[in-house]
C-alpha cells in the first residue's frame, strides 16, 4: 500500500470543527506577524476545508501568501489553491492552479482525480 501525505478532494470536504479550527486560529493569531509558514499552512488547510466560503476566500489569501513566501512551499500549495477556488466555484483558477500541478507532478493521483472533477463541471455548467 503506498502512503500517499497529499489529501484528497473528499477530504477538503470533511469540515473541522468549530473548536478545532478555533485552535488553528489563535496559533496564528498568537504568533502574529512571525507566524511560521507551518503555522500559517495549518490555518489556511482548516479554514480550506471549511463549508463557509468567507474562510474557504481567507484560506486562499493565506496560500496565496505562502506561495509568494515560501517558495519549497509551492507545489503544495497548488493543490490546495486548486482545492479553495474548487470549492468556491471558482474553475477558471482552480485549472490554472492545478495545471501548473500537474506540469510540476504528472503522476500526481490527487491533482489529476481534481483535474477531472474541475473539467466535469466546467464541461456540464454546473456551480
Amino acid at each position: 500500500m503506498k502512503f500517499n501525505p497529499t489529501p484528497s478532494v473528499q477530504d477538503a470536504d470533511i469540515a473541522l470543527s468549530p473548536a478545532e479550527l478555533e485552535v488553528l486560529r489563535r496559533q496564528y493569531i498568537k504568533e502574529g506577524e512571525y507566524a511560521t509558514i507551518q503555522t500559517k499552512f495549518n490555518y489556511a488547510w482548516g479554514l480550506i476545508r471549511s463549508t463557509k466560503p468567507n474562510h474557504i476566500e481567507l484560506g486562499i489569501k493565506l496560500l496565496t501568501e505562502i506561495y509568494t513566501d515560501a517558495p519549497e512551499r509551492r507545489r503544495e500549495c497548488l493543490y490546495f489553491l486548486a482545492i479553495g477556488n474548487y470549492k468556491i466555484s471558482n474553475y477558471s483558477e482552480a485549472r490554472r492552479f492545478n495545471d501548473q500541478l500537474l506540469k510540476l507532478e504528472p503522476r500526481n493521483e490527487q491533482a489529476a482525480s481534481l483535474k477531472k472533477l474541475i473539467d466535469d463541471k466546467v464541461s456540464t455548467g454546473k456551480q
